[in-house]
């Protein structure tokens, strides 16, 4: 069966709703005081431009969280046919994404802006994030019966 297109963009757009709202929880109030104290320690005054971010900035995240959920909806319908549908596979599209997300991340751990603590704090808050995002996307996104293969 073919990729159902305009159930990729409903089911993205959502989950990318989703990934906004994790966000703002996430990085804005339960790690925004100890993200700017810990980059503010890196180097002086790097937390507290973080902490005043502009219009540009925030619009850009909130274009890469949608642009995420899209990612996630899309690797949620192309691992569809071989895991089969259901939570199990959303799940496994949230792990590999988080597993590829953390690898790129790591290096405000390896460079020394965030601690341990805060990296594994902000990591599993994401995968969270992109569990709910993902199982909200698979329950969403529905195979197209009139296409063929």
């Amino acid at each position: 069966m073919a990729i159902n297109t305009k159930r990729i963009i409903i089911a993205g757009l959502v989950a990318g709703l989703v990934m906004n709202i994790c966000d703002f929880i996430l990085n804005g109030v339960v790690a925004s005081d100890r993200m700017t104290a810990e980059m503010n320690a890196f180097k002086p005054g790097m937390g507290d431009a973080m902490a005043q971010m502009g219009t540009n900035t925030i619009v850009g995240y909130v274009i890469m969280d949608f642009v995420l959920g899209m990612l996630l909806a899309y690797t949620y319908a192309a691992m569809r046919p071989r895991f089969g549908a259901g939570p199990k596979t959303a799940i496994i599209v949230a792990l590999v994404l988080w597993i590829f997300a953390g690898i790129i991340s790591a290096n405000y751990l390896i460079m020394g802006i965030m601690s341990q603590g805060l990296w594994w704090t902000v990591a599993i808050g994401y995968l969270v994030c992109l569990i709910v995002a993902s199982l909200v996307a698979g329950a969403l996104y529905k195979e197209d019966a009139t296409a063929t293969a």
